[in-house]
């Protein structure tokens, strides 16, 4: 479905026939581009950015490539196609036809669930807002740019369904969604990953992979809800979801080729000796990849949820690729869980989070066994590795207990006694940040990164991504 570029809002749902709607969203559109203003991108928002954006919502044309300055980003609400005659795919009101307005008894839940999910998109913008000042390049300041816009167009389709289907709420909850900012102390982020603050390009790359996936399975989620235009939202997200862990699996892939060459060149894996040469040793790698994966494991939620439970039975958030299963119900099945008192059985109803945090580390390992191939066939026995789903938690039933990155259970004066083994320290980041030297030549790349395989939309590496004014 093609997307309407005449409006003062880009969408393909003919908002144009909704004044009320359209007024409201068109009252909200200045605040946005304030926000953009002062929260988005530092120092570069005259630059002329070879940016993707959406021109319909199929396979063939949800993108065109051009120079534009990002806050002349055409921003909008794009849904994907309507599946005629949708019905319910799981929970107690399986086969019935899904819902085209907000039932009343689900009202504050479903706001909720898109209040949250639309919280963390600005709040990632935020957090990267000064990276492009210490790009390794421009090829990558060019995809930290594409990120940002997409983010800042799924902000807009949660703020589309809070200001079409939730009333003078919905309108107070968008407003919201602007007034946080991320690691503010007085109205921070409503998820505490999203409070984190990234300050090296290492951090985006693991932010991309581990977080970003976060996001990829929660959306999945919420497309498979019975509410629709949620469902339509968040199906269309998804496609742009993609690029973002791409650069994060790609950019961690490059950051390890570029050690591997540095160890070759120095004919030692010596952490130290590689740090003096200006790269980033694996075993540096290892905590900041513990670090991003442990807080974004907490963003699934507790393992035992009873608000997971009735948002599957009422069918308002489903299971990544719920086809796929056979028990769409699930009111008798169970799930066997480790607890810090030992093993339960849980109703699976209960445990829905814990299925989808299993599902996502499986995900995660393949990048990690593309890694490993690199440091393998380099001939080094160093191995990366996804922590225990326990580890440095801080939600759930592991929450603040002292358990090291295998799962073990450890004395609390060890776990604070080797801490700084497991995830960065103050000097592992000084020594990061110390390598973020802005690189801007065409073609130029930092010395602690290598250049990607191919550049953007069949472009050469070398091509100027990012006219710097």
């Amino acid at each position: 479905m093609a997307i309407d570029y005449a409006e003062k809002i880009p969408n393909n749902i003919n908002i144009a026939n909704d004044k009320t709607l359209q007024r409201a969203l068109e009252h909200w559109q200045p605040s946005f581009l304030n926000w953009w203003q002062e929260m988005g991108p530092s120092d570069f928002q005259a630059s002329d950015v070879y940016l993707r954006t959406a021109v319909s919502v199929d396979s063939d044309g949800w993108a065109q490539y051009g120079a534009v300055k990002m806050p002349d980003y055409r921003w909008g609400i794009f849904l994907a196609d309507q599946v005629p005659e949708r019905t319910i795919g799981f929970g107690d009101a399986m086969g019935q036809p899904v819902w085209h307005q907000v039932p009343g008894e689900y009202r504050s839940t479903l706001r909720r669930l898109i209040v949250t999910q639309g919280d963390t998109e600005p709040a990632s913008v935020e957090q990267q807002r000064m990276l492009g000042h210490t790009c390794p390049s421009l090829y990558d300041l060019r995809n930290l740019f594409q990120i940002n816009v997409e983010e800042g167009r799924h902000l807009w389709a949660m703020v589309y369904l809070l200001h079409a289907y939730f009333g003078r709420d919905g309108r107070e909850e968008a407003e919201e969604l602007l007034a946080r900012h991320s690691g503010d102390p007085d109205k921070p982020r409503i998820l505490s990953t999203f409070n984190e603050p990234i300050t090296d390009w290492l951090s985006l790359y693991c932010f991309t992979y581990f977080t970003d996936r976060d996001g990829k399975y929660q959306l999945k989620s919420l497309a498979e809800s019975s509410f629709d235009p949620l469902s339509r939202s968040c199906r269309f997200m998804l496609t742009e979801e993609a690029h973002h862990m791409f650069v994060g699996e790609t950019g961690i892939g490059r950051v390890i080729k570029r050690t591997l060459e540095v160890m070759k060149g120095l004919g030692t894996d010596d952490p130290a000796a590689i740090r003096r040469a200006g790269a980033i040793d694996l075993q540096l790698l290892q905590k900041y990849i513990n670090f991003w994966c442990s807080s974004s494991l907490d963003l699934f939620g507790n393992e035992i949820s009873s608000n997971s439970a009735a948002s599957f039975a009422n069918g308002l958030k489903g299971r990544p690729d719920e086809s796929t299963y056979t028990d769409h119900v699930l009111r008798d099945s169970t799930m066997k869980l480790l607890t810090p008192e030992g093993e339960q059985d849980v109703p699976m109803l209960n445990a829905l989070n814990e299925v989808m945090r299993e599902s996502y580390l499986k995900d995660c390992e393949i990048g990690m066994r593309r890694w490993n191939r690199a440091i393998e066939r380099a001939g080094h026995e160093f191995r990366l590795t996804l922590p225990s789903i326990r580890f440095r938690r801080s939600i759930g039933t592991w929450a603040g207990l002292p358990v090291d990155p295998k799962g073990n259970l450890i004395a609390k004066d060890e776990y604070e006694r080797r801490k700084d083994e497991w995830a960065p320290s103050e000097a592992d980041r000084a020594f990061v940040k110390s390598l973020m030297q802005k690189v801007t030549g065409p073609g130029k790349m930092a010395g602690w990164i290598a250049p990607p395989e191919r550049g953007i939309n069949n472009l050469a590496v070398d091509y100027e991504y990012v006219h710097l004014n």
